[in-house]
């Protein structure tokens, strides 16, 4: 049993929590209030997650607006697996992207969108799902929210608004785990061993 002060991220199975339940929660309201400031109204917002997580994520920071500014930006779905640019060079089978549905239920053309995702790393996942939207319509404005960014971009891409920045090295990984899908809501950061 580790032992840790006020404020330590606790250790298990060598992983490092960095958010549990309530701190994630947390984490997006106060996601959820900064997107609202930057917003004019709320109601136009469209919210866009990224499959897999970033659409959990969208939907609960929906509610969030809903729950504490009183509207409820609209919300997609958007998959990035035929933009991204690695395709050519992915070998193993278990390596291939998984195809998932994309669903925009709203006209992009002109309206402020905020892509959401659950780790930032390169930037490449980005850059698709920004191709991919515009090959809906050309938005007013898109923004970008994360729950965790870690570093290490290789495209000059920056977020809009991040739920925690996380200092990683390369041989490190962010693990998101959300209820809807994984029966627990929790951030880790583990070491991969060589």
């Amino acid at each position: 049993m580790s032992h840790q002060g006020p404020g330590q991220d606790p250790v298990q199975d060598g992983s490092k929590i960095l958010l549990d339940p309530e701190r994630m929660r947390r984490t997006l309201i106060r996601m959820a209030h900064e997107i609202a400031e930057h917003a004019p109204d709320v109601s136009a917002l469209a919210l866009v997650g990224i499959q897999r997580r970033g659409v959990e994520l969208a939907e609960r920071l929906a509610d969030l607006l809903e729950e504490y500014h009183g509207a409820r930006p609209v919300t997609g779905a958007i998959d990035i697996s035929f933009y991204r640019d690695d395709l050519g060079v992915r070998v193993a089978a278990y390596d291939q992207p998984v195809v998932r549905s994309t669903s925009l239920p709203f006209d992009v053309e002109g309206r402020r969108i905020v892509l959401v995702d659950d780790v930032l790393f390169t930037g490449r996942t980005i850059r698709a799902a920004i191709e991919a939207l515009f090959d809906y319509g050309r938005p007013q404005a898109v923004q970008l929210a994360v729950l965790v960014d870690r570093g290490h971009r290789e495209l000059p891409i920056r977020p809009d608004f991040v739920g925690k920045n996380v200092p990683t090295s390369r041989t490190e990984r962010i693990d998101v785990r959300l209820a809807e899908l994984d029966g627990v809501d929790e951030v880790s950061l583990e070491s991969r061993r060589s």
